[in-house]
C-alpha cells in the first residue's frame, strides 16, 4: 500500500482538503489524484457503487497521490475490511452513536493489538502477497486511518468519549443529517450546527485527534481552519458537471435557445 497523503499531513499540523466523486467513471479518479487533492470521498452508503467498482476506482486513483476516504453504511463491520484490502486509505464511518460503537470500527479496521481486522495479503492493499507479513501489519496499522461522522445531535453529546477511542483518527460533523434530525432541514446558519462544530473541535482537541467537516466555500473552510480542523470537504461531481450545465444555458438563452427545464418545473 502507500503511505497516506492525509496522515502526513496531520503529521506536519497541516490541513487536508478532500473532495468527493460520486460517478464511477475511473477517469475521473485518475484526473482527482493527479491533480493532487489529498483526498477523494467514495461513498457507498447512499450511492450503488459494487465493491467490483469500488475496486477500479480505487485503482485508477493510485496513478496520483490522492488518498481514497471510503464510507460503508453504518454497521457495515466487515465491509470495511474489504475496502481497506482494495486499497482505501480512510474509513469514514457514519451515523456512529457511542463510543462503544466507534471501538467496534476500530476493530473490524485495525490489525492486532489496535483491533481484530482479519487478514488476507492477496490484494492491492498487501501488494498481492509479496509484503512480509509482519511488515503489512504493522505498515497498514500506521498508514489507515477512520474518521468517525456525528450525525446525530444526541451522538454531540458523545463526542468527547468517541473522540478518546485509541484508534480514531478524526471526528467529522455532518451537517446535513444534524440539520435534519434536528429538525432544522437545510438551515446551515442556525446556531445548533455552529455549537456542534464547536462541541466536535473541542472534543478532538482534547483527544489529540484531528476533525472536519464539509464546507461550502473557501471561506468557510477559513472559519474551520481557525478553529482547529484539519480536514475539510469540499464539493462533488455532480454538483460540479451541473454547475456547468447551468452556465452554458445562462450562456446561450440569450441566443434564442430554451430548455424544457424540469428540475425547475417540477412542480
Amino acid at each position: 500500500m502507500r503511505p497516506s497523503r492525509i496522515k502526513a499531513k496531520w503529521s506536519r499540523g497541516e490541513a487536508a482538503l478532500v473532495t468527493t466523486l460520486h460517478l464511477t467513471d475511473p477517469s475521473l479518479y485518475e484526473l482527482t489524484s493527479l491533480m493532487g487533492f489529498d483526498g477523494i470521498w467514495l461513498d457507498l452508503e447512499h450511492h450503488g457503487t459494487s465493491e467490483e467498482t469500488a475496486a477500479q476506482l480505487m485503482r485508477a486513483a493510485r496513478v496520483g497521490g490522492a488518498d481514497i476516504i471510503a464510507r460503508p453504511a453504518k454497521g457495515e463491520m466487515m465491509r470495511m475490511g474489504r475496502l481497506l484490502e482494495m486499497g482505501a486509505q480512510g474509513i469514514m464511518y457514519p451515523r456512529c452513536s457511542s463510543a462503544d460503537e466507534a471501538a467496534e470500527v476500530v476493530r473490524w479496521s485495525k490489525f492486532a493489538p489496535l483491533g481484530q481486522r482479519g487478514f488476507d495479503g492477496g490484494n492491492p492493499d498487501g501488494l498481492y502477497c509479496s509484503f512480509p507479513l509482519a511488515e503489512y501489519v504493522a505498515w497498514a496499522n500506521s498508514q489507515t486511518f477512520i474518521v468517525i461522522q456525528l450525525e446525530d445531535p444526541q451522538a454531540i453529546d458523545a463526542a468527547a468519549a468517541i473522540a478518546a477511542v485509541p484508534g480514531v483518527d478524526a471526528l467529522m460533523l455532518g451537517p446535513a443529517d444534524f440539520s435534519i434530525l434536528s429538525g432544522i432541514p437545510g438551515a446551515w446558519d442556525h446556531p445548533s450546527i455552529k455549537q456542534a462544530s464547536e462541541r466536535i473541535a473541542a472534543a478532538a482537541a482534547a483527544a489529540g485527534k484531528q476533525w472536519g467537516r464539509p464546507v461550502s466555500s473557501a471561506e468557510e473552510a477559513q472559519t474551520l481552519l481557525k478553529m482547529g480542523a484539519r480536514i475539510v470537504f469540499h464539493h462533488a461531481d455532480i454538483l460540479m458537471v451541473r454547475q456547468g450545465l447551468e452556465k452554458i444555458r445562462r450562456d446561450f438563452a440569450p441566443l434564442g435557445f430554451t430548455f424544457d427545464d424540469r428540475i425547475a418545473n417540477r412542480s
